[in-house]
This record gives structure tokens, sequence and C-alpha cells, in this order.
């Protein structure tokens, strides 16, 4: 079937997908199966969530509806029909989570001994010590800055709580008032015979904690910072009458783009991003419920705000102040049992990596198993007399990368150190920008990654002299080199020393360094070049595989399914009837179990407690099956505008363990969504025939099980003690 002969409405919205997947996150805030501090930090991951949600893909669609409002989507919603639609969908999803807050969550937390106190109800010593936290750490820290008619409205900053003050106003000093015709309909306007107001803003900063400890019989108890201000707001204005002091937040549009080809230095320019940033447009206002109409009108007018934009938030605005709540000392009955990563049986620590990996390949599952191999394998590189060089590619790292030391330390012993580092990776361009100033000043060899393209490829080379020749060691990941994250995301990693990889990795390497293309690889497919076309391939082979009558199945694992083309490609397959399985943790745009179209295709979402990231990829090819692990996910813009990896997984032990994960998210019915052919999810629940099965606790216990082994066995063989050989 030509894809003219496709429905027209095969596809679903990019956007609302999303927003789905938001409130499958938030689901799990209202779970009651969960210990109470990790449904706490669902709720605070949705609020961080939403936060860049609104910063990046609706301030992207505003600056599309002014390039053209009338341009649809591949699911038929014009610019303007899908900011409607996003913003009703998120005032729903805002809703539901202080809806959870003020219902759920705080009851249940203030029965368990953490409780946010209103101070207007706390008793004598609590408040004493809110006095006095604010006399001593708070009055000396912020400033107002009042507001007048022939001054300019201070600069706010983006996701950075602020207090509104309405003061009486003193003759002479009146801030510019609304006139009737600006003011909404419904908004009472001022008129001669009613009081003039003066606004005042406080910014709340990031430097004072957000919630402040007080003193309570037992368990915790705090108030949270604005709460605290607001109780003592008149101390700012000494002599004057406060009519009324409410919070608020605005979010700036976070989609400002670099124009390469205007920006001679990319450093520089990517700077000047992250200043444009600051001052680009507000897309949404949070104002604490309680807010007048008569403060509503003023900061909506000032700040260009409409009423889509504008969320009254009846509770603490910024839900990840919750991350602070989950992460208190004590409380271990409200969190999940600690699943602590696990050593590999495939690793000795007693020998080097380079014994370990020219041992053989070895794969390691994240973060059921440690990521300190990748850490440690750079480490002993920097210092290895026979190590030559490393290159290496850095999309994200931590705060204090011992990755990046690694590569300054060999760097400084004058290995040859080349580092592609990502300037243009999203919300981590200054990080990256400190990282590359300072790996330069150690002597690394610094390239700022591919002009028009994000360097989002997880590989490093590691080149080793060694008696039978050069040698190179290699890493393919699907998640970044950030021993953080790599605790809490899922993510493969392959270590391996094979030739042909090598060759091709060199290739890979070489061209992006050289803005060349790559040489003909004999197994690695790469973004933009030819990592498409291998998809589609691999997608048209079942497909035809299937119409012969043989052996053709395809599962896969990513995160966002976007592209429309692996989409038309995928309902092909399923209508030549291929055996398809999607896990697909994010957005979807694809519909399944349509007659005709996709019934042959099943897609679930897994939500757990560690983020699903990894990107494996089966094809049963007619019984001699392909596996591969990416750093790509399906979507435009990592296949034409990225550069990306596709790695094929040579081991056959690594295949089955491999498909033996992919096959366990299939089995999960606790943390499982499967999508609706509307776009909407349904949760999996266990039954009768099926007993409960959580995909991420039987991987833990597989790699509990696996390292238990490895240890018992060991024990099992003897080892003597030698003496140390006498000197002559």
């Amino acid at each position: 079937m030509s894809e003219t002969d496709l429905p027209p409405n095969r596809f679903l919205n990019r956007e609302l997908s999303w927003l789905e997947f938001n409130q499958r996150v938030l689901a799990h805030a209202e779970d009651p199966e969960l210990p109470l501090l990790e449904r706490a930090k669902f709720l605070a991951i949705t609020g961080a969530n939403l936060d860049e949600f609104v910063m990046v893909r609706i301030g992207g669609l505003k600056m599309q509806y002014q390039r053209n409002p009338i341009v649809r989507d591949p699911a038929g919603l014009t610019i303007g029909e899908q900011l409607h639609a996003v913003s009703e969908r998120c005032h729903i999803l805002q809703s539901d989570q202080y809806r959870i807050l003020n219902d759920l969550l705080e009851p249940l937390l203030a029965d368990a001994g953490i409780r946010r106190l209103s101070l207007d109800g706390a008793g004598q010593k609590a408040r004493q010590a809110a006095d006095q936290w604010f006399q001593n750490e708070v009055l000396a820290v912020l400033s107002p800055q009042t507001l007048y008619h022939d001054r300019p409205f201070p600069m706010l900053q983006g996701l950075q709580l602020h207090l509104c003050v309405r003061l009486r106003a003193l003759d002479g000093a009146i801030a510019p008032n609304l006139s009737p015709s600006d003011a909404p309909p419904e908004t009472p306007t001022q008129t001669a015979d009613q009081p003039q107001w003066q606004f005042s803003v406080i910014p709340l900063g990031r430097v004072l904690n957000r919630l402040v400890s007080l003193p309570t019989e037992k368990g915790y108890g705090f108030v949270t910072l604005e709460d605290l201000v607001i109780q003592h707001i008149d101390e700012f204005f000494p002599g004057r009458e406060v009519v009324e002091c409410v919070p608020f937040r605005i979010t700036r549009n976070a989609d400002v783009q670099l124009r390469e080809e205007a920006a001679p230095d990319l450093m520089i320019g990517m700077e000047e991003v992250l200043e444009s940033r600051r001052e680009s447009r507000c897309v949404r206002l949070e104002i604490g419920s309680a807010a007048s109409d008569e403060t509503v009108v003023f900061l909506t007018e000032t700040l260009g705000i409409g009423s889509q934009e504008l969320f009254r938030v009846a509770g603490p605005l910024d839900l990840t102040y919750l991350f602070n709540l989950v992460s208190l000392e004590g409380f271990r009955s409200l969190r999940s049992e600690p699943w602590p990563p696990q050593g590999s049986p495939a690793i000795d620590p007693a020998e080097s990596m380079f014994t370990n990996i020219a041992a053989g390949d070895v794969m390691l599952i994240h973060p059921y198993e440690r990521f300190d191999p990748i850490v440690r394998l750079l480490e002993e590189a920097s210092v290895d007399p026979d190590v030559l060089a490393i290159k290496q590619v850095l999309y994200r790292t931590s705060r204090d990368s011992p990755i990046v030391a690694a590569l300054q330390r060999a760097a400084e012993r004058g290995k040859y150190v080349t580092a592609i580092v990502e300037l243009k990776a999203r919300f981590d361009e200054a990080r990256n920008i400190e990282w590359a100033r300072e790996m330069e000043r150690a002597g690394v060899q610094v390239i700022y990654g591919v002009r028009g393209l994000k360097t989002h490829a997880k590989v490093c080379i590691i080149v080793r002299r060694e008696p039978q020749g050069i040698v190179r060691y290699m890493h393919f990941g699907t998640g970044n080199y950030n021993e953080v994250t790599a605790g809490i995301y899922g993510d493969v990693s392959l270590l391996t020393c094979d030739d042909a990889l090598g060759d091709d990795a060199t290739k890979f390497f070489n061209a992006v360094t050289g803005a060349s293309q790559p040489g003909q690889m004999q197994y690695l497919a790469a973004a933009p070049t030819t990592l498409r076309s291998r998809l589609l391939g691999l997608i048209e082979a079942e497909t035809q595989r299937r119409r012969e009558g043989q052996k053709a199945a395809i599962i896969v694992k990513v995160n966002s399914l976007v592209d429309t083309d692996i989409i038309d490609a995928l309902y092909e397959a399923s209508r030549a009837g291929v055996k398809i399985k999607l896990n697909v943790r994010g957005v979807c745009c694809l519909k399944p179990g349509i007659k005709g179209l996709s019934k042959n295709i099943e897609v679930v979402s897994i939500v757990d407690r560690f983020l699903e990231h990894a990107r494996v990829l089966y094809f049963e090819h007619g019984g001699d099956e392909q596996t591969f692990i990416s750093s790509a996910d399906w979507m435009p813009r990592n296949l034409d505008r990225r550069v990306e990896l596709l790695v094929p997984v040579l081991k056959p032990e690594h295949r089955k363990r491999l498909h033996s994960m992919l096959a366990a998210y299939f089995k999960d019915n606790v943390n499982s969504w499967k999508l609706l052919p509307d776009g909407t999810y349904e949760r999996l629940k266990p039954s009768d025939k099926r007993p409960p099965f959580q995909a991420q606790a039987v991987l833990y216990e597989r790699a509990v099980n696996s390292k238990r082994k490895s240890e018992q066995s060991n024990r099992t063989t003897f080892e003597t003690h030698q003496p140390r050989a006498r000197e002559s």
C-alpha cells in the first residue's frame, strides 16, 4: 500500500502524546501501592517535566505560529489548534497535580510526620523560630523593587519564584493603571472613586532554601520561603499599607535556536543564546489562586499574557520543592527498598579494564549493573603508558565529572585526546561551555560539535599499543557519560575491542572531527547519513520476509516514535502480517490496533522507579536474529538533524540477553501502560491468569542473581598464596 492509500488521520499529535506521558507519570503519584515519598517524587517529576514542556514545546509552537499559523502537523492540526488543545490539556494536568497534592499527599505526609505548616496556626515555638530565621537569614538578602509608570518593568528570571505586592499608592507615585479597555471582561477596573494601587516585585532568588524547617514535637515541620516572607511582608515596606502579597512565577520561551551560519564562533554564539533565553517572551504565568483580579490583570497586561497562558495555582508554586522532602534523612518506611547497582560477572575487578575487554565483549545493563567500569576504563587509560589516544563524544556530563577529569589528566600526560563537546545540548550548554574551556586549558583537542547538527552519539575510542600491534578499545552506549544519571536511567553499554567495529568507529569519529563524509562502514550506521535508510531497510526486510512466508518480527524499545516515514513503514509491515511490539516510553504518534492498518502492532510504555532510556532494536530476520543498540530515538531530529549511531550486538549471548530484557517489558502488568488507538493509555493490571510481573524488579533480580552465582563460583575455586621470590 502506497503512502497515498494510507488514511490521512493515521498519526497522533506529538504534543498531546507527550502530555499523556506526563499524565502516566502523575498516576504514580496517586498510586496507593507506592511508598509515600516515592509518590511525592513522581509528583515533583511531573512538575519539572511540565516546566520543560512549556519552555520548549509551547515556546516553539508560539514561534511557529508567528511564522505560519495555518501550517498543519501530521495529525492535521494547525498551530493555533495545537496551542488551544495543549493549553486545555495543561490546565487539566495542573488541576490533577494540585488535587493529588492537596487532597492526598499532604494529608498523608502530615500523618507520617512531614507537615507543611501555616504560620498563622503554628505553635509559639515554631513562630518564634520562623521570626528569627526571617530576621537573620531572609530580610538582609531579599530586596523589593517598586514599580513606577515612568520606569521599565524589571527583568524577571524564568522559573524563579517572585512575590507581587500590591500597595496603597502614595500621591504622585502611582504605578501605571490599566484603562477599562485593557482589562478583560468580568474584571473590575479602577475609577476615580476607587483606590489607586502601586505594585512591587520581590524576587525570592535561589540562594535561600525553599523550605524552612521549624521545630515540631515530632517529625519534620516546614514552611515555604514564600509563606514566610508573606507573613513578614510589612517589614519590607515600613510606613506603607500592604493590601496584597501573592507568589507568582513566569516561564520564558527556551526554544531559542542559534543561527549557526551567522555565528563565526560557536561558543560565543551559544553564550548569546543563553543570554537571549533570559530575555525571551513569557509563555506562562503561574500565580497563587488567592490573587485578586487587580493583581492578575496588572501582571497579565504587563507581561503580555493571554488567558490560555494564565495558570492559577491552588498550592505552592513549583512542585519541584517536593524533591527536598524525598531527600530528607530518616523516614525509610516512606521510601522504596534501595536497589544498589551490581557488579558485572563479566568484569574481574582484580584485572585492568583492558584485560577484561580483551577477554571478550562486555555488555552492561544500567542501572542494574554499575556504570563504574566505563569510568574506570577512562581513568586507567589516562595513566596507562601504552595508551596513545582517546577520542570521545560528550553530550551531557555530571557537575563533577570524573570522565572529564580523566580526559584532562590524559592530555596533561601527553596523550592525544580529542573530545567532541556538544555545546548545543539543551539546558546543559553552560556546563558544556565550562567543560570545553577547562579541557582546552589541559591540552585536550576540543571540537564544538558539527555545524547545523547536534552530536548525540555515545562513543569512546581508546587507542593502545600492545605487543601484537595497535588495539582499539571502545565503549558504545545508549546513555550519556554521566555517572549520576546512570544510577537512575535505564541504558545499555557495550565494551569491545572488535577490529571491525574499531575500523567503523574510527571512520565515524574522523568524519565528524574532519567535517567529511564517513567512509563505507561495515557494521555501524550513522545519522544523518545512513541511519534512516538502514532502519527503513530493516523494517522493509521483515515485511518482505513475512510476505514470502518466512519468520518475521520486530521488537523495538525507544523513548519517542514521531517520524512519519518510520511509522508508515511499520504500518506496511503490520499489514503484511509482521508482529510488531513497541516499547515507547514517551511520545508515540503511531496509532496501534487499527484493523487494516496496525492490527499487528502493540505499543506499551513503562513508568517505574528508573527512567527508561535505552534504545534497543530486534529483528527476527527469518531466524537469523539481528539486534542493535542505538543513541537515536525514532524522530526526525534524531534521524536528520543529529549525529547518531546504530550499533549491532554481535555476540549471541548478548543478543539473547537483550531479547530477554525486551520480552520482560511486554510481560509487565504492574507499571505498564497500553496505548489505545485514540491516543489514550490503559494501565495493565495483574489478573488470576497473569500474576504480578514488574519488569524492572525482574531485571534487578537477574543482576543480583547473576552476581551472586559468579561470587559463589569464585569461592569454589581455590587460589593459593605464593611466597615472594627470594632475592639472589
